[in-house]
């Protein structure tokens, strides 16, 4: 099934669905529905996933492993050169996975000229620095989430690359995901009417953070943001002036966390689960019509005593799965593959971007960090 994904026709279609009828949904073809935004837009073409791309590694985290694996799986990806601090390691890891060459340092990795990209999976402090080593030397550069340790630092790699005529992505890889671009699509075509709050959790600051502007959008700059807490538990609330707001939890990793995203609007509410941030699941619940004449405006359907339409998709990853499954390091990693897929067809393209995660984006996900981070005591960026 994963070597098929690699390849797969796009939209991605949900494997189950649970359909509690409802004429508002199902107006909507499904395969809009899934269609990855940067092919829904007719910006690339799903056959460009085999345009060759010749990639470089720094670092060798369990987290660059799993993001090998799944550009094996893509068509046109080259594992052509790797490098960490240690240069032993870098070579053991090049030959585990299938990796041309390895290099004795960065400096060495970024001036192959057999490489177009470098990806960048190391700890966040070390993002600017060797993004920038890339950067100038003409290289592409996917970075991993946060892309930096500020706004600041993020808007000087932005403009390095630009300078220099090169794509810098950041590597939101939850952006991609089919119940994700599900999700995106239902609200722009006013499924759930307009959009009043967002709600999601996680440990990172930046996966909860991201659902605000992904919802609200990231042209308009929120009208307050207001946090509190400590590496225990924090929480942080992003206000959209009259149209709505985020309320984010920061929950401890020692918790149980429920890693869940739910988008509330006019006419109904949207669930990302399984997990919200990296979800397979998307279940669509809309007010049914006996609440629209509620004598005091109360349309919720759990005020009125009725259940909602409701609609549930779920997305199984490529298999091998698993939670997460044998020789891979975190759940659901696997969904990487649609992250490396679209920046295949988006460079393919001559696109400067990926439109599931813009500059703007990313650069209102930064700004919001450095405000929330000020109210938080050990922040877990």
């Amino acid at each position: 099934m994963a070597a098929a994904l690699a390849i797969a026709p796009v939209p991605m279609m949900p494997i189950s669905c649970e359909n509690k009828s409802s004429p508002r949904t199902a107006q909507n073809s499904m395969s809009t529905m899934t269609t990855p935004l940067d092919v829904r837009l007719g910006l690339t073409r799903p056959e460009d996933v085999r345009t060759k791309l010749r990639w470089g590694f720094i670092g060798c985290g369990p987290i660059t492993s799993d993001w090998c694996k799944c550009l094996q799986e893509v068509p046109g990806a080259v594992l052509q050169n790797v490098a960490a601090r240690d240069p032993t390691k870098a070579s053991e890891f090049a030959k585990k996975h299938g990796i041309a060459s390895s290099a004795a340092t960065y400096a060495e990795l970024v001036a192959d000229p057999n490489v177009d990209i470098v990806y960048i999976g190391t700890i966040t402090p070390l993002h600017k620095e060797q993004a920038l080593l890339a950067i100038n030397a003409g290289k592409h550069v996917l970075c991993e989430k946060p892309l930096a340790v500020s706004a600041a630092d993020a808007k000087e790699m932005y403009a390095a690359a630009d300078a220099k005529g090169v794509v810098l992505i950041e590597g939101l890889w939850s952006r991609y995901f089919p119940a994700i671009e599900h999700a995106r699509a239902a609200i722009e075509n006013g499924v759930i009417g307009d959009v009043r709050m967002v709600q999601a959790d996680f440990p990172e600051l930046c996966y909860a953070v991201q659902f605000a502007p992904l919802f609200f959008g990231s042209k308009e700059a929120p009208s307050a943001v207001v946090s509190a807490g400590t590496s225990h538990a924090a929480g942080a609330v992003i206000q959209y002036g009259d149209r709505g707001a985020a309320v984010l939890s920061f929950p401890s990793w020692k918790c149980e966390v429920p890693e869940v995203c739910e988008i509330l609007g006019t006419k109904g509410r949207i669930t990302l689960d399984e997990w919200g941030t990296h979800p397979t699941r998307i279940t669509i619940r809309l007010t049914t019509d006996s609440c629209w004449d509620e004598p005091q405006g109360h349309t919720s359907t759990a005020q009125n005593g009725v259940k909602p339409y409701m609609e549930r998709y779920t997305y199984p990853l490529p298999e091998p799965a698993g939670l997460p499954a044998a020789g891979w390091h975190y759940v659901n990693q696997h969904g990487f593959l649609y992250q490396a897929e679209a920046i295949h067809r988006c460079l393919a393209a001559g696109l400067k971007e990926c439109p599931q995660f813009t500059r703007s984006d990313s650069l209102r996900i930064m700004e919001l960090l450095d405000e929330i981070e000020k109210g938080i005591k050990d922040p877990c960026r």
